[in-house]
């Protein structure tokens, strides 16, 4: 096990606008697992080939354990690396494909037999020593692939949205393999992925990237509740924080959030929350909404309610999720946030509503808003307004 210091790490390829990582600073902590997320080139693989050495940075530093291993080649960092794509070796077993590297290294013989029998075991692959990668599931051979990283005990495992390729019922049972190894393992480690739903289940903290800078850093609660900018809060959830431009300003009984043509007081809640609000008014905001926080019915205190009509209906089961053109205006910045240039679908809204909820596309519905749980953020910089600036940290 290890520590990762990341200082200031920049990289640009060749014929590149702009840096893929630019002035990268990130510290993983010994036996941590930590998970890079980010919208598509955002520099997350970058990242971790970078700290394995397979590509050299224009200027910045990666130490691992105290060592500087920023021009290191990788045969020393001792770090292992899974792949999206597997990378097993066909021609070989799946004992041979896990002591591959001990070979390389020149490990004595029964020692690495003891040791991919250890990794086997762990893995639950002993009956599948002697067969070839072909002759194997698509999760049976991830398993190998993280044997193969494994089998060496490196200081640091990275990898590289290693279950993409599988599919969606195998992907929740691999989620629950890796939490399983790093219980047991605790072996410092990197993880990159799309899927929300693995980065808030397997991540003991989250970093989030966007063209090249580190947004922020935190627990997975912590990026849920107390995101720092507008892009974080549009990228961390699913379904994604509803967002709009909107203006507070003063009101004969205190300030007054404006959407669209609503016209609705603060309340009191959120005003503790946000205290300067209370003499900071008069500026364009973006308000954000996660869907649970929508209800159908009668608004109750503290809320207020808009008509709309049913666009999209998902009912998955355990939840109903209604889509919907908000009335309320989503300018260019919040589409930015999002990470997407897609303008009809970033405008649109989405409800949580309980599953027992009969809704029909094309529907027409009031829903109760709940104004205790609007999110704030600067229309300028796309920073969120909060008091405690400390109870959300960032990188």
């Amino acid at each position: 096990m290890a520590t990762v210091v990341i200082d200031r790490l920049t990289k640009t390829f060749p014929n590149a606008s702009r840096p893929v990582l630019d002035e990268v600073g990130l510290t993983v902590g010994d036996g941590e697992f930590l998970v890079l997320v980010g919208p598509s080139g955002c520099g997350k693989s970058t990242l971790l080939r970078l700290i394995a050495g397979l590509e050299d940075p224009d200027h910045g530093g990666i130490s691992i354990d105290g060592t500087d291993v920023t021009y290191l080649p990788p045969k020393v960092r001792d770090i292992a690396m899974v792949f999206q794509s597997y990378a097993l070796y066909p021609h070989m077993t799946v004992a041979e494909n896990l002591g591959f590297s001990l070979r390389m290294s020149h490990t004595p013989r029964e020692q690495a037999a003891a040791q991919v029998e250890r990794v086997a075991h762990v893995l639950a692959l002993e009956t599948l020593l002697d067969r070839k990668p072909a002759a194997l599931s698509g999760g049976q051979r991830q398993r190998v692939a993280m044997g193969r990283a494994m089998v060496r005990h490196p200081k640091v495992l990275l990898m590289d949205e290693p279950l993409s390729n599988l599919d969606a019922k195998l992907r929740v049972a691999m989620r629950g393999e890796l939490m399983r190894l790093h219980q047991r393992e605790a072996t410092t480690t990197l993880y990159v992925t799309h899927d929300q739903v693995e980065a808030m289940t397997l991540g003991d903290r989250i970093a989030v990237l966007h063209e090249g800078r580190i947004q922020q850093v935190g627990t997975p609660q912590e990026l849920y509740h107390h995101p720092v900018n507008v892009f974080v809060a549009g990228f961390i959830g699913s379904p994604a924080m509803n967002l709009a431009l909107g203006r507070v300003e003063a009101g004969t009984d205190g300030p007054v959030l404006v959407l669209g043509g609503h016209h609705w007081q603060v309340p009191t809640a959120l005003l503790d929350r946000l205290a300067g609000l209370n003499t900071d008014t008069g500026h364009d905001v973006v308000v954000g909404l996660r869907p649970a926080a929508l209800n159908l019915g009668a608004p109750a205190a503290g809320q207020a309610d808009v008509t709309v009509t049913a666009i999209t209906v998902e009912a998955l089961g355990d939840e109903t999720n209604v889509l919907f053109m908000p009335p309320f205006p989503v300018p260019d910045v919040i589409r930015a946030g999002t990470g997407s240039t897609d303008t009809e679908l970033t405008a649109m809204w989405t409800a949580r509503l309980a599953p027992d909820v009969t809704i029909t596309a094309g529907q027409e519905l009031t829903l109760a808003l709940d104004l205790e749980q609007v999110y704030l953020f600067d229309a300028g910089t796309g920073v969120a307004l909060r008091v405690d600036k400390a109870s959300c940290p960032a990188a």
